[in-house]
């Protein structure tokens, strides 16, 4: 799925919409996101050394994941970040560098998912984390 494909599924825009593709295969969302020079959250965070935030690395795993549920959701649904659990950071993400998700939806309990995901630079460990969704009607 490239961008267009996501913003049917998604209700992220414009500087938001933080994954270039997904693609799903045997129930686990399979994302990439290529860190570009101009990218908003690069702008302070650190001048001279760019890092990509933790914080927008949960929610490229999050986006991720979320493209996965949309094969749980009703059409008039949106996913919420309801928690994260036991996120690490092992490695930096830096201007340059692809990111790509794994995530998977580990148990479901009325309109609450729980799901895990990890991100991966060249093979490389970056990130890690457990987090929830509520389902919630428009």
């Amino acid at each position: 799925m490239n961008q267009e494909e996501i913003k049917k599924i998604l209700p992220h825009r414009d500087n938001m919409l933080l994954i270039d593709e997904v693609e799903l295969r045997d129930n686990i969302a399979y994302g990439k996101k290529t860190i570009g020079e101009d990218e908003w959250f690069l702008k302070g965070h650190f001048p001279g050394n760019p890092v990509v935030p933790g914080v927008i690395l949960c929610e490229i795993l999050a986006q991720s994941t979320c493209v996965l549920l949309s094969s749980q959701m009703a059409e008039e649904v949106t996913p919420y970040f309801t928690g994260l659990n036991n996120v690490k950071f092992r490695n930096p993400v830096h201007i340059g560098d692809t990111f790509e998700t794994e995530c998977t939806l580990t148990k479901n309990k009325g309109m609450f998912y729980w799901a895990s995901g990890k991100g991966c630079v060249n093979g490389k460990l970056c990130a890690s984390a457990e987090f929830s969704f509520a389902l919630v009607s428009r």
